[in-house]
């Protein structure tokens, strides 16, 4: 068995970062899924998993800004991220007033 030297480059880096980019995709995913699954089999709000996906997501962008490393279209994200969450509101508040 010889011994060889690892060499951490700049590729190595990228294919690390791609692996954490992928496994935190896969993480919150499987949480909104988990989020979806409890709501439909047990009739509970879990407001705690999503709170840990989009409290993860916003630390994420919140580290880049600080970095000043986010992507040119951030604004463009963050204009389609509200309006997301308004029209999500509007559907939940629409939904609780058909059922009562």
């Amino acid at each position: 068995m010889s011994e060889t030297e690892i060499v951490h480059d700049e590729r190595t880096v990228a294919v690390e970062n791609a692996g954490f980019r992928f496994a935190y995709q896969l993480l919150a995913l499987g949480l909104l899924f988990d989020v979806m699954c409890r709501a439909r089999a047990q009739r509970q709000a879990n407001w705690d998993l999503m709170a840990l996906v989009v409290v993860s997501g916003g630390a994420a962008t919140a580290y880049q800004a600080a970095r000043k490393t986010l992507a040119h279209r951030w604004a463009q994200f963050g204009a389609v991220f509200l309006i997301a969450a308004a029209l999500a509101l509007a559907i939940g508040w629409l939904v609780t007033r058909l059922r009562s």
